[in-house]
């Protein structure tokens, strides 16, 4: 039998829903299929691989990508992990399931480097705590 879909779905799919798929694939690969998308594909951010790397998550090869209809109707689970991806992501089916987390775009942090760094850390942390919430879920 398949795993149920979970889709994190975000503006660009270079940041937010990037690290998602990454933390949500080493949290919750056993039990999901995990996939990422955005209203517009940016390609993956170097700072969101950079923060990744610092825990142990490899989002390289990671590709990014617009959302999939097909795979939207089949997804358990839709989270938007932003306004505008809320406000603009395609009708779900009313037996999908969705979610919204409302996270910071970490590519709009300013600041020194170190400060930068630190936004891409408290949004990457932010994932993983909301996807560690969902180890239960089904």
């Amino acid at each position: 039998m398949s795993k149920p879909i979970i889709y994190f779905l975000c503006t660009g799919n270079s940041c937010r829903s990037q690290m998602a798929e990454g933390l949500g694939r080493q949290l919750l690969g056993d039990e999901w299929d995990v996939h990422s998308a955005g209203i517009e594909a940016h390609g993956v951010n170097p700072k969101a691989v950079e923060m990744m790397d610092e825990v142990g998550v490899d989002i390289r090869d990671q590709q990014s990508a617009v959302i999939d209809r097909d795979l939207l109707k089949r997804a358990s689970l839709v989270i938007t992990l932003c306004g505008d991806a809320k406000e603009n992501c395609p009708v779900t089916p009313p037996n999908v399931e969705t979610d919204h987390w409302g996270l910071f775009d970490p590519a709009k942090a300013e600041g020194s480097e170190e400060e930068v760094n630190q936004v891409f850390r408290d949004v990457r942390d932010d994932i993983k705590r909301r996807i560690e919430s969902l180890k239960d879920h089904k």
